[in-house]
């Protein structure tokens, strides 16, 4: 065969081929486009194949694959927010033991102390946002991201740096509150978070791994949302949920709406990676307000308390309600025990306000202060019941909450009281859980760490969080902590003295 046979016969394989492929893929097209066709042969907007299910006839009028006439412009929300967000370095120190072999006997440590410990340390550094509230330099951003802090330095948008003092934070809605001494700062527009609405265009403002001046797009994904991602009993879960993507870096920073008001701010992500995977989520932006305002007037948070246990309304309970706060428990003397609150009841409304959830309803409640006077609506065997409850503080009690004195905080512990689950897992009648260690006098001094249940202190027994506060007020010069971990039978001692 000659070559230019073989070149005749190449090429009609080739243009073969290409017909080929153009006649499947028109045949796709004509395929897709047979819905069309049949309506134009039946002359009227019903479809000629009948499913299962019924379309709506507007579908084939109205229904369209063209993009809409205008898209969001996100130029103005970016150029507004940028400015207002800021790049917070957390420095820390912390601190482990080397014990002596010997260390692990209590008796020897009551005797000896900590004197044959090693303790070593070394420095840290976490990086975050943070949002500028004022043009006087109030700062927020996460309680995570400054947790520990030895020294803090924020840098704005055009690159000038401050250090910051903090003001106070909030673990139970990791939010806290930092100054700088600045003037003119550019502060951001608050929105109104209850406003925003499921579907609704969002903009993630932050420096995600120390990339300032980050800006990314999504939508309201969901609202009040519980990720289960805080320890204590008194956390406060209801997010915003989002597509816009968030990574490390981005903790702290602005969530705003297509306005360039403020809306949330950016807390979490979904990720069994460390790194963005879909979905983000931001404290709202009016629980955020009553937070700093907390802070910025007490120094603490002033949290209002049912005195329940709550969870969504169980799907294998008829109720005649799905939406709503399934109480499960009420505490005896508690804020909805003396209003008359009755396990099983289910919480729909606070002030007017439909609650969907359990996280709902702690994000509305943590909008008061105890000694505030709520009306909820209860739906309790097919009828609802209007109540009035009068809140009260973290303690049961109707005042406001002091803030620990310098001496308690020095400590670098947080505490909490323990409840009957944790009684009959530790074996102990009475006690207080270290439930964080922080950078500190405990820390430096010892090896405790979280989870630790103290029963004693100097020999007085600790059966509350006052008697742990009061005996630490009380104390001078070597104080020994008598407790033990959940996977221990055995008791340990735990001493440590205050600087002069």
């Amino acid at each position: 065969m000659s070559a230019t046979n073989r070149k005749v016969i190449n090429l009609a394989i080739t243009i073969t081929t290409s017909l080929a492929t153009c006649l499947i893929v028109l045949g796709i097209a004509f395929q897709l486009g047979s819905p069309k066709n049949t309506l134009e042969e039946n002359g009227d907007n019903t479809p000629s194949n009948t499913s299962s299910f019924d379309v709506h006839p507007d579908f084939y009028q109205k229904a369209s694959f063209m993009l809409p006439d205008s898209l969001p412009n996100f130029v103005g929300a970016a150029q507004n927010t940028t400015e207002c967000v800021v790049h917070i370095r957390s420095k820390s120190t912390s601190s482990y033991q080397q014990s002596h072999p010997f260390m692990d006997d209590p008796m020897f440590r009551y005797f000896f102390g900590d004197e044959f410990s090693n303790p070593q340390e070394y420095e840290s550094e976490a990086t975050g946002s943070g949002v500028i509230l004022s043009e006087s330099g109030y700062i927020v951003t996460n309680h995570h991201v400054i947790e520990g802090a030895t020294s803090l330095t924020v840098t704005t948008w055009d690159n000038v740096e401050y250090e910051a003092t903090l003001i106070g934070s909030d673990p139970d809605t990791d939010l806290a509150l930092l100054k700088v001494e600045g003037d003119n700062l550019p502060a951001i527009r608050v929105g109104n978070s209850d406003s925003v609405q499921v579907g609704e265009w969002v903009l993630a403002v932050g420096n995600p791994f120390n990339l300032s001046s980050t800006v990314t797009a999504g939508i309201v994904s969901a609202k009040s949302r519980n990720i289960n991602i805080g320890s204590a009993q008194t956390s406060v879960e209801s997010f915003i949920q989002t597509d816009a993507a968030v990574n490390p870096g981005n903790s702290g920073g602005a969530l705003v709406n297509v306005d360039g008001y403020l809306v949330g701010i950016n807390t979490a992500i979904a990720s069994p990676t460390g790194s963005y995977t879909g979905y983000s989520f931001a404290v709202p932006s009016n629980l955020m307000l009553k937070v700093v305002n907390d802070l910025m007037e007490f120094g603490i948070v002033q949290r209002g308390f049912l005195g329940v246990s709550i969870q969504d309304v169980p799907k294998d309970l008829d109720l005649g309600v799905t939406l709503g706060a399934y109480v499960a428990e009420t505490v005896e003397g508690g804020a909805a025990d003396k209003a008359g609150v009755l396990p099983g009841d289910v919480i729909i409304a606070v002030e007017g306000r439909p609650i969907r959830s359990s996280a709902s309803l702690q994000e509305r409640i943590a909008s008061f202060r105890p000694g505030d006077e709520v009306n909820i609506t209860l739906w309790r065997d097919g009828a609802s019941i209007e109540k009035t409850i009068t809140l009260r503080n973290k303690d049961n009690e109707m005042g406001l909450v002091a803030k620990s004195s310098e001496k308690v905080e020095a400590l670098g512990i947080s505490i909490a009281a323990l409840d009957e689950e944790d009684l009959k897992e530790y074996n102990v009648k009475y006690g207080i859980k270290v439930t964080q260690v922080h950078p500190g006098v405990v820390s430096k001094s010892t090896d405790i760490r979280q989870g630790f249940v103290v029963t004693m202190l100097n020999d007085q027994p600790i059966k509350s969080v006052e008697d742990f506060n009061d005996a630490i007020e009380n104390a001078e010069g070597r104080v020994i902590l008598e407790g033990k971990y959940q996977d221990s039978e055995r008791t340990y001692l735990k001493a440590f003295t205050f600087e002069q």
